[in-house]
């Protein structure tokens, strides 16, 4: 019920309340201040995982993401010369373009995992060149990742890769870490005894899920998906398209998807950034950015699966 401030999933309660947004249910919660104090409670043990605020400047009505004149090198290939892009917070964003472009080196280097050689990076307001390191370590705790493949560690289970971003920037009884874990692995469309085995006891669907589910154990605001649907056949890929959504609907996620995949574009994203030729193409809506006339676009979107993703989101946009 609206100004309920606590809800009860399962066996954990989540209750949230600061000076910015009130009371309100956490997931919610983190869309409309994604730097909250979050309660856990499990079973009487209460643990207070709280930001502080002094060091991280809060901008609600910022962009999730403001990429400024970014240059990309490798030696002396330029993958992207003065590139710009905004995300717009609550948007499901697909990044796609010819293989080369550059499309996971930009996520890359957004989440810090490759700076660029030039530009700015801002998430929610910050810039994150010019950010401490326990203020960075603040904002990078409010976006998970999904990598290709899924990259989980081989030699852990399930349930300890989904709690490694638990382990590395709270600190809470590892009773509770578990319990939130489990809950992430159900989310993420898993049975509950998956989560005792390991990556090679799983399907690449389960290995993507797995994946998934830790990328969103802290409950972020953001979600980096790199390829998702990659290796999957067009039935489970279509399910994890429909997870992706229906849990960026219920927790007001803002998601950065890089894909080749139409029927992906055409059922999860709101809008569509084309790279290309080192910099932003196109973006816009699918309807917007296939009726540019560049001519990667419309080799892209002019052949038989184009034509059919592109006839099933006018079916459903109508």
């Amino acid at each position: 019920p609206a100004g309920l401030g606590r809800r009860r999933i399962g066996t954990i309660t989540w209750e949230c309340d600061n000076q910015f947004c009130g009371a309100g249910f956490v997931f919610n919660h983190c869309y409309r201040c994604n730097f909250c104090h979050v309660l856990y409670a499990v079973g009487g043990v209460i643990v207070t995982a709280s930001s502080d605020l002094s060091s991280v400047n809060v901008r609600l009505d910022d962009p999730a993401i403001r990429v400024r004149g970014i240059v990309n090198r490798f030696g002396d290939h330029t993958v992207h010369n003065n590139l710009n892009l905004d995300v717009g917070r609550g948007e499901v964003i697909g990044v796609i373009g010819p293989s080369g472009c550059g499309k996971s080196v930009l996520l890359r280097a957004i989440v810090g995992l490759r700076p660029p050689q030039a530009g700015t990076i801002e998430v929610f307001g910050n810039n994150l060149g010019s950010l401490s390191e326990p203020a960075r370590k603040r904002v990078e705790q409010n976006w998970g990742v999904m990598f290709q493949d899924g990259a989980l560690f081989s030699n852990l289970t399930v349930l300890e890769n989904v709690m490694v971003p638990l382990k590395e920037h709270i600190k809470m009884p590892s009773s509770l870490m578990e319990e939130l874990a489990l809950m992430k692995i159900r989310m993420s469309g898993l049975e509950h005894n998956a989560a005792g085995k390991f990556p090679s006891d799983l399907s690449g669907g389960m290995r993507k899920r797995a994946a998934l589910a830790r990328a969103l154990v802290l409950d972020p605001a953001l979600l980096f998906l790199d390829e998702p649907t990659a290796g999957l056949d067009p039935v489970t890929a279509g399910r994890f398209d429909a997870l992706v959504r229906e849990l960026q609907q219920t927790m007001g996620l803002t998601v950065f998807l890089v894909t080749h995949d139409l029927d992906t574009l055409a059922a999860t994203c709101d809008r569509i950034a084309v790279l290309g030729e080192k910099r932003l193409l196109a973006i816009g809506t699918l309807d917007e950015v296939r009726r540019n006339p560049h001519s990667w676009i419309q080799d892209y979107f002019s052949g038989p699966r184009g034509r059919a993703a592109a006839a099933g989101y006018e079916q459903e946009h109508t």
